[in-house]
């Protein structure tokens, strides 16, 4: 179950993986586009689960035309979002703590690798107070190609300083998998709205209920 090499390096999404957020923000997106006089259903916003902004936006423009505020319906989503935030209604995903406290002890490095733009991300992470238990963090700010594409995972590799073949990454969406895939780097997927389908299932090196069930993975591949 280990893959072609030991695992010395642990690359983490963000949204879904290691905090409850993706229902959270599809909520805040519904609300601010009820703001501007427009239905969005669930089903649609799920869609956007996984997207780097500017594919989120073309989605938008295509269900909703060119004339829509994209502009105001992001400012709508994200003053919503901060509002439910503030709320005490972000947590952290089941396992998150003492999976981190297992990287602590075998000084294993760590990176995100998130499409959340750079000030939501350090927001996020710093009102968890998890901010600073990454050794690099790599936004849609610091790419030219968010996922699908490997790039994220790449770079966050890279930040660490280990090779892809020695990193485990850890995803919840769909597009994360297919990233983390094509970056040549073995990814366990923790679902979180979206069930994986035959083509994730296929890609994955093992899917996963929880991230005390990654723990324990690591702790036998050690």
């Amino acid at each position: 179950m280990t893959g072609p090499g030991p695992i010395r390096g642990i690359l983490f999404d963000m949204d879904g993986l290691l905090l409850d957020s993706e229902t959270l923000s599809l909520d805040a997106f519904t609300l601010g586009a009820h703001d501007l006089g427009y239905d969005m259903p669930l089903e649609f916003a799920r869609q956007m689960i996984g997207l780097p902004g500017d594919a989120c936006a073309q989605l938008v423009i295509d269900r909703y035309g060119p004339e829509i505020d994209l502009d105001g319906l992001f400012r709508a989503q994200n003053r919503h979002l901060h509002a439910l935030v503030d709320a005490g209604k972000l947590v952290l995903k089941k396992g998150v703590l003492p999976l981190l406290d297992y990287l602590d002890e075998r000084s294993l490095p760590r990176a995100i690798a998130t499409s959340s733009s750079r000030d939501r991300t350090e927001m996020h992470l710093r009102h968890m107070g998890i901010y600073d238990r990454f050794d690099a963090i790599i936004t849609r700010d610091d790419v030219t190609r968010g996922k699908p594409d490997p790039e994220p995972y790449l770079r966050a590799a890279e930040a660490i300083g280990i090779a892809s073949a020695y990193c485990l990454a850890l995803e919840d969406s769909h597009n994360g998998a297919r990233a983390a895939h094509a970056a040549g780097i073995r990814v366990i997927v923790v679902p979180d709205l979206m069930a994986p389908n035959e083509e994730i299932i296929g890609k994955a090196h093992a899917i996963m209920n929880d991230l005390h069930e990654v723990r324990d993975f690591i702790a036998r591949a050690d």
